[in-house]
């Protein structure tokens, strides 16, 4: 935030009041009331309901109607808890950000960043509906925030300046992001066609007699061959080490 756009006055009244209301969900949930009759749910049971909705149906079945239907209530009982569908998806993702670990901070940048990478490709793993956010747009959240502030310590002993910290951590994690979407896209296209990666090739085998041709790909042709196409998709570990080994040469020109 610049200081041109810095708002002024009572921080608490600053962004928006849905804004507000985000940000109060993600740092200081309210506590079951102590009066009136005891609430059925509460916020962590809707929002592990939400999760269960995503990792089952998959995100575009994530609506208030079958969270609701998940635990038993009506959809409109959900709204206690959270404003709607978006809202409970950012809760959603900052809590599974909760799941990665933090590196051993006496270990070297890299070996701390490399853990990094290994944890968010964990996380996906663990949670395939995260690609389905926007690393643009993360929610301001403790999980997400604490995650986020570690890889930009970590990044800082490399000496880099401040702007080269900042992209090169939204280097990493987009890379991971990226490996991990192709990954688990591919796997739930096969789940949802019945056809695996193998089987479309093969049903798309009339293209190799007729139109592809060594005189025309010949670079293709070569690497084919070789065998070089023969990795599984988003295979990010070659990747990762070719970014980390760019920062590292990016510090010496840096020095």
């Amino acid at each position: 935030m610049s200081e041109e756009s810095a708002p002024t006055g009572d921080p608490s009244t600053w962004g928006t009041p849905e804004g507000r209301h985000m940000i109060d969900l993600l740092w200081d949930p309210p506590a079951p009331p102590a009066r009136g009759p005891k609430q059925r749910l509460t916020l962590d049971q809707v929002v592990e309901a939400g999760m269960a909705v995503a990792a089952e149906l998959g995100v575009d079945k994530l609506s208030m109607r079958n969270v609701a239907g998940r635990l038993g209530v009506g959809a409109m009982s959900l709204y206690t808890y959270v404003p709607g569908r978006e809202e409970l998806f950012e809760l959603m993702i900052d809590r599974a950000w909760a799941t990665r670990r933090l590196p051993d901070r006496e270990a070297p940048w890299r070996t701390q960043v490399e853990f990094h990478a290994r944890e968010a490709q964990a996380m996906y793993d663990r949670y395939p509906w995260l690609v389905r956010s926007n690393l643009w747009r993360m929610p301001l959240g403790p999980h997400v925030l604490d995650a986020q502030e570690d890889l930009y310590r970590a990044l800082d002993l490399t000496g880099l300046p401040p702007i080269d910290v900042a992209r090169v951590a939204g280097l990493v994690e987009g890379h991971v992001f990226g490996a991990a979407r192709s990954r688990i896209t591919d796997t739930s296209v096969s789940a949802n066609t019945g056809i695996t990666a193998d089987e479309y090739w093969d049903s798309r085998g009339s293209f190799w007699g007729t139109y592809y041709s060594e005189e025309r790909f010949p670079t293709m042709t070569a690497l084919w061959v070789a065998k070089a196409f023969d990795q599984p998709p988003g295979d990010d570990g070659f990747g990762l080490e070719i970014l980390l080994d760019g920062v590292e040469t990016l510090i010496e020109r840096r020095r």
